[in-house]
């Protein structure tokens, strides 16, 4: 079955100018001279553009008061480069082989600048520019500008969405399949065809944690054959329209012990309490907060051993983080996980997932399946 979704709008060159020129002006806010942006998600969501093949050599994109954006790159690379979407608002600058792009970099940044870096660059090239540049400074994006990607609008959240409903139709879908006498790789790999069938491009996860394997949160799906009786975690997502999907939902293979119900109620409460809690102006931790505080009450507060959510866009986990002592406040179009639970070792463990977006007076959940503990075949 392929379900059928409206096609995502594209980003203009106008959405990709007006994100460089805040993340200057963010920098600048920050105390930096510029953000130097390498492959990744960053690069991404600023020019449309990534590379092929992520290599050794330098691809960097400078974001500086003094200058138009300008991107550096391969001369391999180039034409790659001058195709992406972002690229008229970028000016492009090649390096070839055998020369020195450091030598090339260098001229486009203040011989004692301070400046924000991708969080995974290269060690390498970081070096190649202290090198060539040794009185410059260098910081984490992410730890001198936490917001960068954080604030999605209204063409993100409809991404986002979609997403979030084509990760709703994959559980509504997984419930009708056989868990008992398979393999959890088995669930698994069904779980990844239902999400391509339902429009995602890239699948990262599908967490399938059977009986005592789902007491742990980051189980990869095994060759353990599924149980009557089992609690069964799932956890899965991926990437459509380029925007992320994450939920969790757990199940009972046949009738639930009172143990499993009971779990499963206490952790489905405390997810509510973490999106009740969400609306503009409240700092990250509280969501964490309220939903550990109903675990905690009901006595498994050590048994609750993650934070409770994590930003979500071009990247499946991106700031914000919903966590003690993460005191970033909510704004409107932020977009996060919320997704308690309870890990008994030997045993079993539940977890409920939902996406959050803040909207301007709460919070709306971009998943929408029932929360009540399914039973499966």
């Amino acid at each position: 079955m392929t379900s059928v979704h409206p096609t995502a709008v594209p980003f203009t060159t106008e959405d990709y100018a007006a994100r460089m020129a805040r993340v200057v002006e963010d920098g600048r806010a920050a105390g930096l001279n510029g953000v130097l942006v390498t492959p990744g998600p960053d690069l991404v969501w600023l020019t449309g553009y990534q590379p092929t093949a992520i290599t050794e050599r330098l691809t960097m994109l400078f974001l500086t008061r003094d200058r138009e954006p300008t991107l550096l790159v391969p001369t391999l690379e180039r034409p790659d480069a001058e195709a992406a979407q972002g690229a008229p608002a970028t000016t492009i600058l090649d390096w070839p082989d055998g020369a020195d792009p450091y030598d090339a970099a260098q001229r486009l940044l203040r011989a004692d600048g301070s400046y924000g870096v991708s969080d995974n660059a290269w060690a390498m090239h970081l070096l190649g520019l202290q090198g060539a540049l040794p009185a410059t400074r260098y910081q984490s994006v992410t730890q001198r500008l936490p917001m960068l990607r954080a604030i999605k609008d209204d063409n993100e959240l409809a991404r986002l969405t979609a997403a979030g409903a084509a990760a709703d139709a994959t559980y509504e879908e997984i419930l009708k399949v056989r868990f008992s006498g398979r393999r959890e790789t088995d669930v698994a790999g069904d779980l990844a065809d239902l999400l391509r069938s339902h429009g995602h491009e890239q699948v990262d996860f599908t967490v399938v944690g059977s009986g005592p394997n789902g007491a742990n949160p980051h189980h990869e799906a095994g060759d353990r054959t599924i149980q009557e009786g089992d609690c069964v975690v799932l956890d899965f997502g991926g990437l459509m329209f380029g925007y992320g999907s994450d939920t969790s939902r757990t199940v009972c293979v046949g009738e639930p012990t009172p143990q499993i119900r009971e779990v499963h109620e206490i952790v489905r409460q405390a997810q509510q309490a973490g999106v009740d809690a969400v609306r503009p102006g409240v700092a990250c931790q509280e969501i964490d907060r309220a939903a550990r505080q109903v675990i905690t009450d009901a006595g498994y507060g050590d048994q609750f051993i993650h934070r409770t959510g994590h930003g979500i866009g071009v990247t499946t986990h991106e700031p914000p983080y919903m966590i003690e002592g993460e005191e970033q406040g909510l704004v409107p179009g932020m977009c996060f996980s919320v997704e308690p639970g309870i890990y008994l070792a030997g045993l079993f463990g539940v977890r409920i997932e939902d996406i959050v977006a803040v909207t301007d007076d709460g919070g709306r959940r971009l998943n929408n399946t029932d929360h009540t503990l399914a039973i499966v075949g």
